[in-house]
């Protein structure tokens, strides 16, 4: 597989990223070490690690995950083309959550470094990474106001909310032919504290009610606005404009 240039990247047209200057494509040229390729089920940061690189997902979703020592499991991010992965933890320092694969995936591998060095050659990018990281930080918070408060109902509600205008904000077509969803109802359950069994059995309901639709790997909003007041959403699910690195 060839290596994609950073000023040819396929995220780059899209307007969900910030624009970024000839300049500012060099150095994050100058920063990427390599493309590493996984297939689907595979880790790319394991718990614990240490000196893990940071890392952009080109293709491919993935998530954020951590684990009690007699295997349980929580999701706590799930991951899409232009996150950028890693920047939580301390250079030096052991990752305190792992990421895993939910399809083949494609990722860009940064040197540990590539943080202080974007903070140093451009305030502008660094101050863009800083900000995606508070955005992310903020929908952490969501999911545990979701877990703690939030019924079967609304939390379902939610997560399908802001995947499918996230994942369709990667689309030309912006969603209406449906998006890719390759979660399983175990992914589901797993990132918002719910039981398999209840997870099913709400999804089918909200299904029912003509809310939503799952199919061949695909999900399609067939009432977005039902969906966003039951999840009590505050704004409308739409990802704002970031950086790509």
């Amino acid at each position: 597989m060839l290596e994609v240039p950073c000023a040819s990247c396929p995220l780059k047209p899209l307007p969900l990223f910030i624009q970024q200057t000839p300049e500012e494509h060099a150095l994050v040229q100058s920063l990427k070490k390599r493309e590493l390729v996984l297939k689907a089920d595979e880790t790319l940061i394991h718990e614990g690690q240490v000196d893990a690189p940071l890392f952009t997902l080109l293709q491919g979703w993935a998530f954020r995950y951590k684990t009690l020592s007699d295997g349980r499991r929580q999701i706590l991010t799930f991951l899409l083309p232009g996150d950028f992965i890693g920047v939580q933890q301390k250079m030096g320092d052991a990752a305190a959550h792992g990421v895993d694969t939910l399809t083949d995936a494609v990722f860009c591998v940064f040197q540990r470094d590539a943080l202080w060095e974007l903070h140093r050659r451009s305030p502008t990018m660094g101050f863009n990474i800083t900000w995606l990281t508070a955005h992310e930080e903020s929908l952490v918070d969501d999911t545990l106001l979701s877990v703690g408060r939030r019924s079967a109902e609304e939390r379902i509600a939610m997560l399908l909310i802001l995947l499918f205008k996230r994942a369709a904000a990667l689309q030309a077509d912006a969603g209406a032919e449906g998006v890719r969803f390759p979660l399983t109802q175990q992914h589901i359950a797993d990132g918002l504290g719910l039981s398999l069994v209840h997870t099913n059995k709400t999804l089918r309901k909200l299904e029912r009610r003509g809310l939503h639709r799952i199919a061949d790997g695909r999900l399609y909003m067939r009432d977005v606005k039902a969906l966003a007041r039951l999840a009590d959403l505050y704004g409308d699910g739409r990802p704002p404009q970031r950086p790509l690195v």
